[in-house]
């Protein structure tokens, strides 16, 4: 699903990845764990086509991203990456389920078939009755839970979440790592996950230790 190439990055004099080496299976969930500054963040969004290394390669379904232009690059993104962040990313302004149609919309997809598969992804993660509601009426645990739906909107076949459950408290993060488990099986998704949380990471199948841009097991 992944290969990651030799991946090197450096903003000014500052070399944050050091020749990265990772493959991940299809199906599987990784945890790329390791101390502030080691390098994950960086990583996962040049797995996510946020950023580009300055030196390696990076494929995804065979695809390799040093091939596409900038447009390209960005539909293959929306299409076939959902992303999970730390702090929902929600847009205040848009209700719940607006939240979730909007990368659909962005790939140009019909308005009322977007909003029904929105409904049955809110309905699915047990937020019928929140949809109508904006990110300022929601809990902790609601908000993360619109952001899974909109990462789920487009059908990826991978998702890349970067501290999903850092600003949840521990009923919502034992619910939100149980969920991430249950999307693979039912959707078949391959999730790579960064994290502080030592419960997360053990549940992964593959977890993968940082430190100084570098991986280390």
């Amino acid at each position: 699903m992944i290969q990651a190439k030799n991946i090197h990055k450096s903003f000014g004099e500052l070399e944050v990845l050091k020749g990265v080496d990772l493959d991940v299976k299809k199906g599987e969930i990784v945890s790329i764990v390791g101390p502030s500054g080691a390098g994950k963040t960086t990583l996962l969004q040049i797995l996510g086509t946020l950023d580009k290394p300055n030196e390696g390669e990076v494929l995804v379904d065979s695809i390799d991203f040093s091939k596409l232009g900038e447009k390209a690059l960005a539909a293959f993104r929306n299409k076939h990456i959902g992303f999970i962040f730390q702090f929902h990313q929600l847009l205040p302004e848009f209700t719940a389920l607006e939240n979730v149609m909007i990368p659909a919309l962005i790939a140009g997809k019909d308005q009322k078939k977007t909003a029904e598969k929105a409904k049955e992804i809110l309905a699915y993660l047990k937020l019928t009755d929140r949809m109508e509601h904006k990110p300022n009426e929601l809990s902790g645990g609601e908000k993360q839970r619109v952001a899974v739906a909109r990462a789920l909107i487009n059908d990826p076949g991978l998702i890349l979440a970067d501290e999903p459950s850092g600003s949840l408290d521990s009923k919502n993060k034992e619910e939100l790592h149980k969920l991430l488990f249950d999307l693979r099986d039912k959707f078949g998704l391959t999730i790579v996950i960064v994290t502080h949380d030592k419960d997360l990471a053990a549940l992964s199948d593959r977890v993968i230790q940082m430190r100084d841009g570098q991986i280390i097991n």
